[in-house]
């Protein structure tokens, strides 16, 4: 579990090929590996992804066929935005995150606006309905508010306020219209989803 707040922006410095996978070697950058070690998780541009090597302040993950059908920025060199697993001592600064990518969305807009930065995401329409005005939404692994949507017959598209402290320190300074972005829909919104649609009489007490 994750809280969407980026704890430091690493590099991918090396992809293999690991079967019909890849094995990615990633410089860290300011993400401290002290307490890292095998078998621990770490979120890669919003992927859940398990450490197979911690070595210094760089370590390795090997990425499926799967994720790597479901997920962008994990196929090539480059950077990305890193965060370590919740600790129940952890301050939850975010929203609860659970690094597993519901869908990619692509990026309709983003402009420079005054002081900050309007991102426009179209989402895929099978997931509109999890996004709702001043939610939730994790892009690239970035806890973020929704501040409109936009409904479609292409899919909602949401759009998003970003501070100058995000755009600094996250991967997100990078987004240009048409690019894809990974998107995982608020964790509550999908508990929710479930309850109304289950049809189960809830007993009286």
């Amino acid at each position: 579990m994750f809280t969407g707040i980026i704890a430091a922006v690493g590099r991918i410095e090396r992809v293999e090929p690991l079967g019909d996978g890849v094995r990615l070697l990633v410089d860290a950058g300011g993400l401290g590996l002290d307490d890292v070690a095998v078998g621990d998780s770490i979120a890669i541009q919003g992927a859940c992804m398990t450490a197979t090597s911690v070595d210094g302040s760089r370590f390795t993950v090997d990425v499926s066929r799967e994720s790597l059908n479901h997920t962008v920025g994990l196929e090539a060199s480059g950077e990305v935005n890193l965060e370590k697993a919740l600790t129940l001592a952890d301050r939850l600064g975010g929203h609860l995150v659970s690094g597993h990518v519901d869908g990619l969305a692509e990026v309709v807009a983003f402009d420079e606006i005054g002081e900050s930065w309007r991102l426009d995401v179209r989402v895929p329409p099978e997931l509109s309905k999890y996004f709702a005005y001043k939610g939730s939404a994790t892009v690239n692994g970035v806890s973020l508010t929704v501040n409109s949507v936009s409904d479609g017959s292409a899919g909602a598209v949401i759009s998003i306020n970003l501070i100058p402290h995000t755009i600094a320190v996250t991967t997100l300074k990078h987004l240009r219209a048409g690019a894809k972005v990974n998107l995982e829909v608020d964790l509550i919104a999908r508990y929710v989803e479930r309850m109304l649609g289950a049809g189960v009489a809830v007993p009286a007490r």
